[in-house]
């Protein structure tokens, strides 16, 4: 049984930089450097700078509610819709 090689994101990344100027196809290229053509498929994914520009610039807002502390009788209610269909209810009444 051969003896599994762990590599990092810096050694992938120049795997993949390899494959770019190999003309190979990913099969191909995976089959000479005996890599699994899943993790090649994934440690490009992840490596890939739109994948990495999406984590890096996410939109986030922020709501400040200390304002709405400052006065008494003021009833607010908000409502976080988290995806896969989980939200976050806070309300004050």
């Amino acid at each position: 049984m051969a003896k599994r090689a762990y590599r990092n994101a810096a050694q992938w990344q120049q795997l993949i930089d390899l494959w770019h100027t190999s003309e190979l196809s990913i099969t191909e290229f995976c089959q000479t450097h005996q890599l699994s053509t899943m993790s090649f498929y994934k440690w490009r994914q992840r490596l890939s700078p739109q994948t990495e520009q999406a984590n890096v610039h996410q939109d986030t807002q922020f709501i400040d509610l200390s304002a709405l502390a400052h006065h008494g009788n003021t009833r607010w209610h908000i409502v976080l819709s988290l995806g896969n269909g989980v939200e976050l209810t806070l309300s004050q009444q």
